[in-house]
């Protein structure tokens, strides 16, 4: 296998396919920093392109597509409160506070860092592990994604802000919203009130952009008047040797929790930056800390995500069936090659598999150089005039939201959810909670129905197949620390308290 790989990168080299993905991993930072332009829009586009050309060399393409859209989501994220991509949904609650304390450099360098590590790890793992790890995903049913979807869902605890009350409610306005549209059981629309648009639901990308950019672009009309503090010119981008070695296994972690839920089909990388974000806040020592700026916040969404790009490449390869959004639109493009996935395109065509898993590799080392060269001209955003800031978060909104399906519909969805945030941001309710519910509504209710089917209603099935067990214990495990964790701080502010 290690001489496979040796001749996947000269392969790499020699068939130019390296400049393919240098092209890929930029065009790719470009689209996922823009709201609205994800990676599996790029990778949509480029298909039609790559009719003709060496697989090597267009499949090198796609993943440097992918593996820099998903990380160019994280920099408007962090310097605009505008995720360019779902994925960094979680990269904002952290992201952006710390650029907001004039350490935008530190942000951008602990996103670019943890990023490469991510993916690097999440390379390695796809590269080595991915028969190994193909085998475990397809013993996942219908009662292992509603486990998934459940043990995801008590993350809200870790995102829920200072009270857990009200982070329950926003995770259930979130559930309850994703239940617009036609029910994937019986097929019956609800909520739509007569309205087309509705019977698909409310797509994520449109909330996603309201919720965080809408409402931080209302805000910012609200504080117009204020005098502008003199922005910090940002001179520094990069961390410590001690900070380094702070986020070092929270990326190690999260990497991990990313490639196992890419290679997950049907799963992706916004539900991978969660859970990696919420492990992260479950394991510090100062888990009140984060929303505030913590550096782990940055590190651990990001390797996670990134790690899932090439997580969710595992069951595209090894049985032909796509993990994520990105990897569906890329199986067709295999195909396209001529290319079958599945067990024998390892020994059909060791050569191209080998180069492609040289790429992903080679891809993560790419977003390392060129995000920490751009980090600075990047940085420059938070020294442009409020005014203009704002407006340019307004306009990016509404380009984003119209720019995913070109449907008008979506830019009134975007408007009316960034409202609802403003609302919610004023009246101290945190919104994290509402996308999570959103992201993971979907997966939970379409497989509990497949589920109740199969089991004929025997809801016994949960507990009598082994990798139901294994979130079991995730879910009690995360819901008892938590609980000791919050009793632990309540004690702490109440002895300080009579101090």
């Amino acid at each position: 296998m290690v001489q496979y790989l040796f001749n996947g990168f000269a392969n790499l080299i020699s068939s130019g396919s390296i400049f393919a993905l240098f092209i890929g991993v930029f065009l790719g930072i470009i689209i996922g920093a823009l709201p609205g332009l994800t990676a599996t829009m790029g990778i949509a586009l480029l298909i039609p392109f790559t009719y003709g050309m060496n697989p090597a060399f267009a499949l090198s393409l796609m993943i440097g597509i992918f593996a820099g859209g998903i990380y160019g989501g994280s920099i408007s994220a962090i310097l605009l409160k505008t995720p360019g991509t779902p994925a960094a949904g979680a990269t904002v609650l952290d992201g952006y506070p710390l650029a907001q304390k004039g350490q935008a450099g530190k942000a951008l360098a602990i996103s670019t860092i943890a990023s490469a590590l991510g993916g690097l790890i999440g390379a390695l793992i796809l590269t080595f592990l991915a028969p190994q790890i193909a085998r475990i995903a397809v013993l996942f049913g219908p009662p292992e994604y509603v486990l998934l979807g459940a043990y995801g869902l008590t993350m809200i605890s870790y995102v829920a802000g200072k009270s857990m009350a009200k982070g329950i409610f926003m995770g259930l306005l979130g559930l309850l919203i994703s239940t617009i549209g036609i029910d994937p059981i019986s097929g019956f629309p609800r909520f739509t009130f007569g309205q087309l648009n509705l019977l698909s639901g409310l797509s994520l990308l449109p909330v996603l952009i309201g919720l965080f950019a809408a409402a931080q672009a209302f805000e910012g009309v609200e504080k117009h008047n204020e005098i502008q503090v003199k922005q910090v010119k940002i001179t520094k981008i990069g961390i410590s040797g001690h900070e380094f070695i702070q986020i070092l296994p929270h990326i190690i972690k999260s990497a991990f929790i990313g490639t196992f839920v890419g290679a997950v089909p049907g799963t992706g990388t916004d539900i991978a930056a969660f859970l990696s974000y919420g492990e992260a806040k479950r394991s510090s020592k100062h888990p009140e800390e984060f929303g505030t700026g913590r550096i782990e916040g940055v590190a651990a969404p990001e390797s996670g995500n990134n790690a899932c790009v090439n997580g969710a490449m595992i069951p595209m390869f090894t049985l032909g069936i796509p993990g994520e959004a990105a990897t569906a639109v890329m199986l067709g493009g295999l195909m396209l090659l001529g290319l079958q996935p599945g067990p024998l395109l390892f020994k059909e065509n060791p050569q191209v598999i080998y180069t492609v898993f040289a790429s992903t590799i080679t891809s993560n080392l790419l977003i390392l150089v060129l995000g920490l060269i751009g980090a600075r001209f990047f940085a420059k955003v938070l020294q442009l005039p409020m005014k203009l800031i704002t407006t340019l978060i307004f306009v990016l909104a509404i380009i984003g939201s119209y720019a995913m399906r070109n449907n008008v519909f979506d830019v009134g969805v975007t408007i009316i959810a960034g409202f609802l945030g403003y609302i919610l941001v004023k009246a101290d309710y945190p919104v994290p909670p509402v996308l999570l519910g959103l992201i993971l509504g979907p997966l939970v209710e379409s497989n509990l129905g497949r589920t109740i089917i199969i089991s004929e209603g025997n809801l016994l099935v949960f507990f009598t197949r082994p990798l139901c067990w294994l979130f079991w214990t995730l879910i009690l495990y995360t819901i008892i620390s938590n609980i000791l964790k919050s009793r632990k701080t309540v004690k702490a502010s109440s002895q300080e308290a009579k101090e």
